[in-house]
């Protein structure tokens, strides 16, 4: 199976550019995506664009990944309804730091490898680009009617906010990359989410003008979960790949909650099973789907991939102590138990103010398990809240010494899945 085809039976590709598939099955291509550098960690949303690359590398093509140190500083309208805040060079340095080290580990560089990974930078290039040679060399070749032309541009025109000259200049800063690396990596090839559409094809359009060369570009979906939800969002916010930003245990949890229906289009996706096995997975989990075959399928095979066996291991071993024994009284858990459960969300509490006792709506919003009363109070009178695996089922209920586990814990269920642990010291 060639890389098109497989990508497109594993729902990757939304728009192909004619001609692209030929190009990679004629000789080794290399192809870059673009990466955002406004945090230090990438989160789930990247991972299609990881996968992306990933799977050119393996089909023996050349992966680029390019960080927007340049563009970066602009923001790019696509998808979005306002102005970007601009980055200082501190943290956009600090930035592509945590993105290069993310990206080593998916990607091979090894440089004694025909097709090695690189990873380029394009502040590299436009910090010796003057405005002026920036006009002459690049704005003469896309016309505005073309540029304005594109969905992303015309929608914030129309828009109550407008679009700055800045933002409106990113979609020919990202043509200008893209002829850069044709130039100088003999890149051929650009991949992304199908909301950068208009900014590649302006790529392979400047090619054409400006070098008379030929360019191709692909584009995969733009993932949302079956209810309409925005993918990569969980309770907490965004689901990260540093493990700093989103521990595995919760990493874990985020594909286990998976609904079926998008657990049978994500195992696709995000996970690197052959086709047979996923559709015996599919046909298997249909016949039993309370066994939940093919979520634990997707969350071990992703959670492995970004975090490795033994965080795989331990966040199982958590999701058992905390799921398996639901029936089991809290007190049950030892010392170690609890002191062991990676991926919990842990928070300290004064203890002086448990052993006074303190109102269960206070103590919830001052531990940070909710960030007011407003909202623990709506929790608890929800019947939301449990403490101890005991569902608080009095708003006026005193916390104290007598709910301690082992004289130090108290385990804090919000909602159905999200697990905190509060140490009193």
């Amino acid at each position: 199976m060639n890389l098109v085809a497989e990508l497109k039976w594993r729902g990757m590709i939304q728009d192909i550019m004619p001609g692209t598939e030929e190009q990679l099955n004629k000789e080794m291509t290399s192809g870059y995506i673009g990466f955002d550098p406004t945090s230090d960690s990438l989160h789930i949303g990247s991972l299609v664009p990881i996968l992306l690359l990933v799977h050119l590398q393996k089909a023996g093509h050349k992966p680029i990944a390019l960080v927007g140190g340049a563009t970066g500083m602009i923001g790019d309208p696509s998808g979005k309804s306002e102005e970007r805040n601009f980055l200082s060079e501190e943290q956009l340095q600090k930035n592509l730091d945590g993105i290069k080290k993310q990206l080593e580990q998916f990607l091979v560089f090894d440089a004694s490898k025909p097709n090695a990974a690189e990873m380029v930078n394009n502040y590299d290039w436009f910090k010796n680009i003057s405005f002026i040679q920036f006009l002459r060399d690049a704005g003469k070749h896309i016309t505005v009617n073309y540029m304005i032309a594109k969905d992303s541009v015309r929608k914030r025109i129309e828009g109550d906010s407008g679009i700055s000259y800045t933002e409106f200049a990113y979609q020919l800063m990202q043509g200008y990359d893209f002829y850069w690396l044709y130039q100088h990596k003999n890149c051929k090839l650009q991949m992304g989410g199908s909301d950068q559409w208009g900014n590649i094809t302006t790529g392979t359009e400047f090619i054409r003008r400006k070098a008379g060369g030929e360019a191709f570009a692909l584009t995969c979906p733009l993932l949302t979960k079956a209810d309409g939800g925005k993918f990569g969002k969980s309770e907490q916010g965004n689901v990260w790949l540093s493990a700093e930003k989103t521990t595995p245990y919760n990493f874990y949890q985020f594909w286990l909650k998976a609904t079926d229906t998008d657990a049978e289009n994500w195992i696709k996706i995000f996970t690197f099973l052959p086709k047979e096995i996923i559709d015996q997975l599919i046909e298997d989990h249909r016949k039993d789907a309370a066994a939940r075959l093919l979520q634990k399928t997707l969350a071990k095979e992703v959670t492995i991939f970004v975090h490795g066996e033994e965080e795989y291991r331990k966040a199982v071993e958590t999701t058992e102590k905390l799921f398996q024994q639901q029936n089991a009284s809290a007190e049950s858990l030892s010392l170690e138990d609890l002191e062991k459960m990676t991926g919990v969300t842990k928070f300290d509490y004064e203890l002086t103010k448990v052993q006074g006792g303190i109102d269960i709506v206070t103590f919830l919003a001052e531990s940070k398990i909710f960030p007011s009363k407003g909202e623990a109070r709506k929790m608890v009178q929800g019947g939301g809240v449990s403490l101890n695996r005991k569902k608080v089922e009095n708003i006026q209920l005193t916390v104290d010494a007598t709910l301690l586990l082992h004289g130090q814990y108290i385990l804090v269920q919000k909602g159905r899945n999200n697990y905190y642990l509060v140490k009193a010291v």
